[in-house]
């Protein structure tokens, strides 16, 4: 339904100065912003695709599916949006827009607003004083207007959001965005960065750049051993390395499980190369990251497997050649297959009774000496068992998507099913925040990798209905731990020549940032008893989700969430449980959810008879009667309750 609200909208025309004309056009036009960079809320149809949003664009004679003359909107209400991705910081001074090219349709917005953002997530509206300014649009489909914005305004990313639009026509825009790239901040650190393929020694080096260049925010460590006996090192990011802060939440990046998928080692060595800087130089995005949250760098898990290819180079090493550990094992499959155990445990109806929904144990076949595991995924398996990780992102190659549990198919001997957790919706959401964020894996005109089209389904796929895998990574972390583990392919070169890494770079650049951030998406707390003390391992339960998840050594957790209304219960062995409703915002930022619990009445006569040893208690005759008073008391509690 059409929409002309003009005559009740207060339209407010900006007030703008001579110096704003200063930048240019950015290319819409002229195709020098290429269409990945072009995003809307709705569509119409592929021929009225954001792509064609463009000034001036002409429609086809037949405006088919392919050649039509405007963005327009799925559908017509205030909320819809075009959007362009400057993809570094840009000094926005103003707008142009047209209604749309066609011989047949009248079509054009008549007002609208103007939004801006660093990470495409968190908007802000243009404002004069303390309103939104509403900008005159047009008054029919061809004359170009121009708006210049009250004050430029310094972003990555610019939305138009139109507000009225022609009573008989829909919401359809051209557009053109003024604006000048701004030299240095938002790839402040890219062209300082070491653009190279880095051997071990290399690798090793460069972390210690980093490590000195920020030492009051980086430590480097090692988890362990490679096969040939090379150290799995690490890098942790923090404002106190070194240590677990309460109620701070842990997140790792993990790279190279398959030793030739050399990219994602790249990126996180550029990566921590660029926090570093950008957080010397005071860029607020990365020190407030920096500052809460606790975040582990692993760039290569196989160093074994690395060198053999590296050795080679990337044109000759081949699609395998270094891909497995030293003794021949696939790490990133090598771990445990819990979701048997889960699953034939929920088939005889033992959870949660006698099989529990999380932090299912480690069979012992698994432990003894003679299982086929890799030393070094037993390395990542203390690690991940040491540390409280709350959500994690391993970097592979070869495919442009991103990758979720289960990777296991339920149902046996299928080697293509959908097999969704119990968090399902958190999972799809967490794999859309990197690749909607990609400058390349939703690209409706990207080239398909290989076989499969994955810019259909958003850049997202669960694991096990793009192919099954037994004891992957991603699930034994969210079976094993409190951890939620996605697969990021991060491009179709397992082994990009060198020249190609500035563009990789900047490529998942943003994808990576953005997909940290959702770590601080949910819930956390503190479970305590009633002297206010941590209390370790209890667990919560979310109403709804057959998944639970346990508290940290203090007695912190996180639980990450959509946003919504949940009944979460925390329990503990030896104390009772209460539920609270906890409520998730849209904005960015964990909601607190605290809980107090006490000791259940019979684990307290426990606690008294285990503090006299089981033996009679030797005490006055009336204190001696009183401690039994009290004793059998408790006891007809307990058995009430």
């Amino acid at each position: 339904m059409g929409q002309n609200v003009t005559t009740n909208v207060h339209i407010r025309l900006p007030i703008y100065h001579s110096r704003h004309l200063e930048c240019p056009p950015m290319g819409l036009e002229t195709m020098k912003i290429d269409d990945f960079q072009l995003h809307a809320s709705t569509t119409k149809r592929y021929g009225l695709g954001a792509h064609r949003g463009r000034l001036n664009i002409q429609a086809g004679l037949y405006e088919d599916d392919l050649y039509d003359g405007a963005w327009c909107a799925g559908r017509d209400d205030p909320l819809q949006w075009f959007e362009v991705d400057a993809r570094r910081l840009t000094k926005f001074t103003g707008v142009i827009t047209q209604g749309r090219s066609s011989l047949w349709s009248s079509d054009w917005v008549t007002s609208y607003k103007v939004m801006v953002s660093n990470d495409s997530h968190t908007w802000v509206t243009i404002r004069n004083g303390s309103e939104d300014v509403i900008f005159r649009g047009n008054q029919e489909k061809e004359i170009p207007v121009r708006n210049i914005l009250p004050t430029p305004m310094v972003a990555r990313y610019i939305r138009v959001s139109p507000q009225s639009w022609f009573s008989s026509g829909n919401i359809c825009m051209r557009v053109e965005i003024l604006g000048c790239p701004l030299p240095g901040e938002g790839s402040a650190g890219t062209n300082s960065l070491d653009f190279k393929h880095h051997s071990y020694k290399d690798m090793r080096q460069l972390m210690k750049v980093v490590n000195e260049m920020c030492p009051n925010i980086t430590r480097i460590y090692n988890i362990g051993k490679s096969y040939n006996g090379l150290k799995l090192y690490a890098i942790e990011i923090s404002d106190n390395p070194g240590e677990h802060e309460a109620g701070e939440p842990e997140f790792r990046y993990t790279a190279g499980s398959h030793g030739n998928e050399v990219l994602g080692r790249e990126l996180l060595l550029l990566l921590m190369q660029f926090m570093c800087m950008e957080y010397l130089s005071g860029n607020p995005r990365i020190r407030h990251l920096v500052e809460e949250t606790r975040i582990h760098l692993l760039p290569s898990v196989n160093p074994d497997g690395y060198e053999k290819a590296f050795e080679a180079g990337s044109e000759l090493s081949g699609w395998s050649l270094g891909r497995w550990s030293s003794n021949g094992i696939d790490i990133h499959h090598n771990f445990p297959d819990l979701n048997t155990i889960l699953w034939e445990a929920e088939a005889k109806k033992w959870t949660p009774r006698k099989t529990s929904n999380h932090h299912i144990p480690i069979p012992e076949w698994y432990l003894s000496n003679n299982a086929s595991v890799a030393v070094e995924t037993r390395a990542l398996i203390t690690w991940m068992e040491k540390i409280p990780f709350v959500l994690g992102g391993n970097l592979q190659g070869g495919e442009l998507v991103v990758t979720f549990p289960y990777d296991k198919t339920r149902t046996q001997g299928v080697t293509r099913e959908s097999t969704p957790t119990p968090d399902d919706h958190v999972f799809r959401w967490l794999a859309f925040s990197y690749s909607s964020t990609h400058r390349r894996m939703t690209d409706a005109s990207q080239r398909v990798c290989h076989t499969e089209n994955f810019a259909k389904e958003d850049g997202t796929i669960n694991g096990a209905s793009w192919h099954t895998a037994a004891g992957s990574m991603n699930d034994f972390s969210y079976l094993h731990t409190n951890c939620f583990e996605l697969s990021m392919y991060v491009g179709c070169d397992k082994f990009p020549h060198e020249s190609e890494l500035p563009e990789e770079w900047e490529n998942n650049r943003e994808s990576l940032l953005v997909f940290m951030e959702q770590v601080h998406r949910g819930i956390k707390g503190v479970v305590r008893d009633a002297q206010g003390r941590g209390i370790p391992n209890a667990t919560i339960s979310v109403e709804g989700i057959n998944h639970d998840i346990r508290t940290a050594a203090d007695g912190d957790y996180w639980r990450l969430l959509n946003p919504g209304e949940y009944r979460v219960t925390a329990r503990a062995q030896g104390y009772g449980l209460t539920s609270k409703k906890c409520e998730v915002g849209y904005e960015m930022g964990t909601s607190t959810c605290d809980f107090t619990i006490g000791r259940t009445n019979l684990s307290r006569i426990k606690e008294i008879m285990e503090r006299f040893n089981k033996q009679p208690i030797r005490l006055p005759h009336r204190e001696k009667a009183l401690i039994v008073r009290v004793l059998l008391e408790l006891s007809h509690i307990t058995d009430f309750l």
